[in-house]
């Protein structure tokens, strides 16, 4: 893993006027260090970098840790990372518990100030390396080839539960380590939920399906989502799928480095209003993907952000209408200084899956 990324934070921390920070967060700690195991913390201040973890991870963490003073501790870390603070430290508060916090402050030196300081790392993973974008375009290609084979399988006639189960068996015979999450199939009033799970029910003809999923390859995520037709559709099934197409691309033609969130969603937002179905629209246009799949930055009213290059982003407009049906159609881009680089190449014009 870089030793820059630990160099970018240690400039976050003298902006925050910090002395260190302590990292408890998994994701944030692989980032740093390049850790993949399930216990570790990493305490960095501008002159030390400290990996903690237990005995089973002290192996792989000599293989995985090159930069950091690697130190064993009890299964129990904190307790051993709390020796190495001093002054003002920063910890992850959106993500340490309120116990864990009160533990801390109890194990704290004399002198240790606790400051909240959540989001630094994640600001730094919204931008992602040349090395981390070969990671999520790989991903996103094997969700491509995961979509074709779905057209080999067919809709109809199988249940939405054995749809998914294939599609997650078949991605990981084709190298992904797992799912970026449970995957979504979705047919007809069931695909009016916007994360639906899959039943064990068979998938109608004649009406529309969302399919939603994406794969892990080197620890990053990819997402896509496709609304097929296993037949002939209504004539509003057929509009409202035109409808979120197009929103859709237009929201694309929206991305670039410098455009500000809230506008972009704005863009799918004012044209599936202007058709009437401003009310069965109510998630955010897209999320950052890269070790999680929902990360920074977000694309929604509610985002006072701006996108730089390097994003990450999903653009992801549907329209459910409850009791009936629902469409989503999802691309992952890359925002550049330009607009985007789409990484989502499988079709989006209607394809029709039957048994």
């Amino acid at each position: 893993m870089s030793p820059a990324r630990a160099d970018k934070l240690v400039q976050r921390l003298a902006e925050r006027e910090l002395n260190a920070l302590l990292l408890t967060n998994l994701v944030n700690v692989r980032y740093l260090s390049g850790f993949t195991g399930t216990n570790a913390i990493c305490v960095v201040t501008p002159n030390d970098r400290f990996f903690l973890t237990d005995f089973r991870y002290v192996e792989r963490a000599e293989q995985e840790v090159p930069d950091f003073e690697r130190l064993r501790g009890k299964q129990d870390l904190l307790s051993d990372a709390a020796e190495r603070l001093s002054g003002r430290v920063g910890f992850e508060d959106q993500h340490m518990s309120v116990r864990q916090h009160k533990r801390l402050q109890e194990l704290a030196p004399e002198g240790v100030e606790l400051v909240p300081a959540g989001g630094l790392v994640e600001d730094l993973r919204a931008v992602k390396e040349e090395g981390e974008l070969r990671a999520i375009r790989e991903a996103a290609d094997l969700a491509d080839d995961i979509y074709e084979y779905l057209c080999s399988r067919g809709l109809a006639g199988r249940t939405e539960r054995e749809v998914a189960l294939d599609l997650e068996s078949e991605m990981r015979e084709r190298g992904a380590e797992d799912p970026s999450f449970p995957s979504i199939v979705a047919g007809g009033s069931h695909g009016a939920l916007p994360h639906a799970d899959p039943r064990p029910v068979r998938i109608d003809e004649n009406t529309l399906v969302i399919v939603d999923m994406g794969c892990i390859v080197d620890g990053y995520c990819s997402d896509c989502t496709r609304t097929f037709a296993t037949g002939d559709l209504s004539d509003e099934a057929g509009e409202v799928y035109e409808l979120v197409l197009a929103a859709q691309q237009e929201s694309l033609a929206a991305i670039r480095a410098g455009a500000e969130c809230r506008v972009v969603d704005g863009v799918a937002r004012d044209r599936i209003d202007e058709a009437g179905h401003g009310d069965h629209f109510g998630h955010g246009l897209g999320h950052g993907v890269g070790l999680e799949i929902h990360e920074a930055p977000r694309l929604a009213q509610s985002s006072d952000g701006t996108l730089a290059a390097g994003n990450v982003v999903t653009v992801e407009p549907g329209v459910y209408l409850p009791g009936a049906f629902g469409v989503r159609i999802e691309d992952l881009v890359i925002v550049t200084d330009e607009g985007s680089e789409v990484l989502s190449h499988f079709p989006k014009s209607l394809i029709t899956l039957g048994a």
